[in-house]
């Protein structure tokens, strides 16, 4: 069976989180059961890709999902100049074009700048250029059967804009992503917030590279206010979670929202699930200490997506012996008490890996975000596991010294118990262990800011 022939189509990207956009795209196009071909004509900090893709349905199935992406377009020609966009235009089949120019269909001509704008008497005349082209139907610019875009692309230096654009591109507009997605879950409106929780774009962004899809049972071991099983509630996979903090998987204590003291008798993680419509979604969420696993044995779970505690705004710990300090719950009515002791980066990492390796379906990935701090990074220090394969490794910044890194790992191998300390082998453990001083050195990079700040407030 001949494999079906790839179309050309144009991607116009949003310009943030870049590292992150052709991971996405990739998982994406897995996802529908296409892949990410070599030939693929993209530079990785620019705004316009050209992909090649089997069918339209697929690049539609791609923008149903993606936040990285703000249209998709059939492309029919594209050049460094207008002349040669003109010859581009003039090679693209006829036959692809006419069902989209009948005399009886409506049509309209947008035109998309980056980093420049146009008079709107220079769009007219740009406009007015294709007129070789077989144009038949009418132009309504209200609601229109069929648009087309112009897109000019004139480089990444706002302070350099060129009179010419550098590259030009003519496309049939097919679909629009997710975007808006970002202001509708925005943490902002969200019922139920912590210290950490994360901001939507990400969420979804986490949720792609996870490849979560409807029906999916998707795991979050340290779930806080649940943020990240939004997302996935949101593309249909049943969510689960768990966490140490009695208080927040309870609803209970103080508040993280401003001029808001306490949390109030509804302030859940249900209630965040059920403020989208997403409470069908929605098993539970349990107390549990993570380094003590519950879970019986088995592959239980299509995807792990998660946001481990750095020990910055909140805690690494889990529980500990009595002899320990103890401290009762803010404001429990059932005087919860917990025990707990330091719980080390190192060991926080390599108990999720082990996790993953055991309880991932086969195929199944692991999302999670790894503090780092930069002067001491090397890809070395990323922990693996002979069960995971690393899929991608986006960094965020945080601040000069630090960032964190949103580490995609998928299930290739079978787990067996021989695979239980596999971390330990090839004195990877050992580099990475120097992470576990991370919250030092992340305050000690801002101790040393605010010193300098002061000094040049002196001068």
């Amino acid at each position: 069976m001949e494999a079906p022939a790839l179309g050309r189509y144009l991607l116009l990207l949003a310009q943030e989180h870049l590292e992150f956009r052709l991971p996405e795209i990739t998982s994406l196009l897995s996802l529908c059961g296409g892949q990410f071909s070599g030939d693929q004509e993209i530079h990785v900090n620019s705004p316009f890709w050209i992909l090649s893709i089997p069918s339209e349905d697929m690049a539609r199935g791609l923008m149903k999902r993606t936040v990285c992406a703000k249209s998709i377009f059939e492309l029919w020609g594209h050049g460094r100049s207008a002349g040669e966009l003109y010859v581009s235009l003039q090679n693209y089949p006829v036959d692809r074009m006419l069902p989209y120019l009948q005399s009886d269909s409506t049509y309209k001509v947008h035109i998309h700048t980056f980093n420049k704008t146009l008079t709107q008497a220079q769009k007219i005349e740009k406009i007015n250029a294709l007129e070789f082209l077989p144009f038949k139907g009418k132009v309504n610019l209200k609601n229109p059967e069929h648009i087309f875009w112009i897109l000019e692309d004139y480089g990444m230096d706002p302070n350099n804009v060129p009179e010419e654009p550098f590259q030009l591109y003519f496309g049939r507009w097919i679909a629009d992503g997710q975007r808006e997605l970002i202001e509708s879950y925005s943490v902002k409106k969200r019922h139920f917030i912590g210290n950490t929780s994360m901001d939507a774009c990400l969420s979804f962004i986490m949720a792609n590279h996870g490849r979560v899809k409807p029906n999916d049972l998707v795991y979050d071991p340290f779930v806080g206010t649940g943020g990240l099983l939004i997302s996935s509630a949101h593309f249909g996979a049943y969510v689960c979670g768990t966490d140490i903090d009695y208080n927040t998987i309870h609803g209970l204590g103080k508040a993280s929202r401003k001029n808001q003291k306490w949390r109030g008798p509804d302030e859940n993680i249900r209630a965040n699930l059920r403020q989208y419509g997403l409470e069908k979604y929605y098993i539970d969420a349990l107390v549990s200490d993570f380094s003590r696993p519950i879970w019986r044995k088995g592959m239980l779970f299509d995807a792990i997506i998660t946001d481990p505690p750095y020990g910055i705004r909140e805690a690494t710990r889990r529980t500990g012996a009595q002899k320990e300090t103890v401290k009762s719950a803010e404001r429990s009515t059932e005087n919860h008490i917990f025990v707990s002791s330091s719980y080390h980066l190192s060991d926080i990492f390599f108990d999720l890996l082990k996790f993953a390796a055991e309880y991932l379906v086969m195929g199944g990935r692991l999302v999670y975000w790894l503090p780092i701090y930069r002067p001491e990074y090397t890809e070395e220090i990323i922990p693996r596991h002979p069960c995971l394969k690393l899929i991608s490794n986006c960094e965020q910044m945080l601040s000069s010294h630090t960032s964190r890194r949103l580490i995609t790992m998928e299930k290739v191998k079978e787990f067996k118990d021989q695979d239980q300390n596999s971390y330990l082998l090839d004195g990877q453990y050992m580099p990475y262990r120097g992470h576990n001083s991370f919250r030092e050195k992340y305050f000690s990079g801002v101790t040393k800011r605010i010193a300098k700040e002061e000094k040049d407030n002196q001068k």
